[in-house]
This record gives C-alpha cells, sequence and structure tokens, in this order.
C-alpha cells in the first residue's frame, strides 16, 4: 500500500491592523481647536460642568483627606501633578463633542453607557499607565523631600511653605521637583494627547493609541508642545481657587483636544 502524498496547506497571512495616520498641525490648527472647543461647551454646558465638576470634587475630597491624615504639606505636589489625570477625566466630553459633530442627539444615558462601557476595552489600560506616572510624580515628591528636606519639621501648610521658600535646601527641592515634573508630563502629554480619544473611537489597542499619540507630537513638535505648555497652566490656574476653575477649563480644553485629534490622526480613507 502506497502512503499517497499530504498536500500542503496554503500558509495562512495575517495582517496586523494597520497604523493610524497622523499628520502636522500648525499654531492656527490648534488655536481653531481651542475654539472649537469653546463652541461645543457653549452649545452643551450642562455636560461640561457635570464633568469638570465630577474631577473638581474629586480634588477637593483628596485634599480634605490629605488634611484630615495630617498631611497638609502633600497638598502642593497634589495639586501639581493632579492635572496629568485630565486626559482621562475628560473621556464624556470627547463623545459629547463626537455627538455634536455628527449630529446626535446628546442623551445622557447613552453618553453615560458609553463612558461606562470603557472598562472593558483599551481605554482601561491607559487608565492604568496615567494613574501609574501619577504615583511616579508622587512618590518622586516624597523622595525629594526625604533626600533635601528630611531634617525639617512641618506639620501644616503654611511651615512647609515657610521651608520650601525661605531656605537653600527648600529652592533646591523645588528646582529639582519641577525638572522630573516636568519630564513626566511630557511623556504624559506625549503618550496620551490623542490616544484616549483615538481609543474611544477605533477598535485598537492601547500601544498602537500611544505610538500614535507619540508619532502625532513628532509631527509637530512646536506647536503640540506649546499647547501642552498652555493646557498645563491653564489647569494649574483653574485647580488654584480650590480647583474651582475646572467647571470651566477642563470641559473646555477636553473638548478642544476631541478636535486636535480629528486634524491630527485624520480618519482612514
Amino acid at each position: 500500500m502506497t502512503n499517497m502524498p499530504q498536500e500542503t496547506p496554503p500558509a495562512r497571512h495575517f495582517s496586523a491592523p494597520a497604523m493610524p495616520r497622523v499628520q502636522a498641525l500648525s499654531v492656527d490648527d490648534l488655536r481653531h481647536c481651542l475654539m472649537q472647543g469653546l463652541s461645543d461647551f457653549a452649545r452643551a454646558p450642562l455636560y461640561g460642568l457635570f464633568f469638570g465638576g465630577v474631577f473638581a470634587a474629586a480634588g477637593i475630597a483628596i485634599v480634605l483627606g490629605l488634611t484630615a491624615w495630617d498631611m497638609p504639606w502633600m497638598i502642593y505636589p497634589f495639586a501639581i501633578g493632579f492635572p496629568l489625570l485630565g486626559p482621562f477625566a475628560a473621556a464624556g466630553l470627547y463623545e459629547v463633542s463626537r455627538r455634536l459633530e455628527v449630529g446626535r442627539p446628546l442623551d445622557r444615558a447613552q453618553i453615560l453607557s458609553v463612558i461606562w462601557a470603557q472598562r472593558r476595552r483599551e481605554i482601561s489600560w491607559m487608565a492604568f499607565v496615567m494613574l501609574f506616572v501619577f504615583w511616579m510624580w508622587m512618590y518622586q515628591v516624597r523622595l525629594l523631600i526625604a533626600l533635601f528636606l528630611g531634617r525639617m519639621s512641618f506639620s501644616t501648610l503654611e511651615k512647609f511653605a515657610t521651608v520650601v521658600f525661605t531656605t537653600e535646601q527648600g529652592w533646591i527641592f523645588l528646582a529639582a521637583g519641577h525638572v522630573v515634573g516636568a519630564a513626566l508630563s511630557l511623556i504624559l502629554f506625549s503618550i496620551t494627547v490623542v490616544s484616549i480619544p483615538l481609543l474611544m473611537e477605533r477598535e485598537v489597542d492601547f500601544v498602537t493609541a500611544m505610538i500614535t499619540s507619540v508619532k502625532a507630537v513628532l509631527a509637530s513638535p512646536g506647536p503640540m508642545l506649546g499647547w501642552g505648555i498652555f493646557v498645563t497652566l491653564a489647569m494649574l490656574v483653574a485647580c488654584a481657587p480650590f480647583f474651582l476653575g475646572l467647571l470651566i477649563v477642563l470641559p473646555v480644553l477636553g473638548h478642544a483636544t476631541w478636535h486636535i485629534y480629528r486634524r491630527a490622526v485624520p480618519a482612514p480613507a
């Protein structure tokens, strides 16, 4: 009995999802996106106030917690690092802008259900990345305090401010902390500036989204870094009056970020 030759099954080729295309933006593009963000906020102010209020309430609760735990000296570094979580907090605003863009009704239940559904998608991994960077920021603050201010005593925010702003060790602590903070902010901005709206709209993995975001920054480094500085300063100013400025600043910047994503990452053909 002869063995019949067996045919080798044809090779199966699997193609990886195409990397989203990015394009350069100008300062005028970013200015126009900011105007669109203001327009979206004016068209749906209650949603903006709601999502901004949730973020502000979280900040107030944490500040009150630090005070209750006798750690008021952590309020300043927390207020500096808290805006790092802004892109994730603006997820609901991206959905509002998307609906306004295509003329869909702003149904509250549907918008909240879209946000709730993100827990099972890749955006939950981005939340982990952002929280990890925020944890790194708070950890390095404690490390720098131990290195430069370890022998000094400050049980209140006022005493902490006195030590930081009136001593040589305090100035060194401020300089080192802001350099490290700027580096962490640059990293987080680069990987999130368009990644979260991209993950909400398209079926891509979070690593692809982060790479796309970095490519969008590299495609127009000057305007993008300028936008990052503007966002950072605006968020810091908004946090100053006990986070209440976030009621306006967060929704406007969140809506504007959606339009930046639209321009920086064109829809596939």
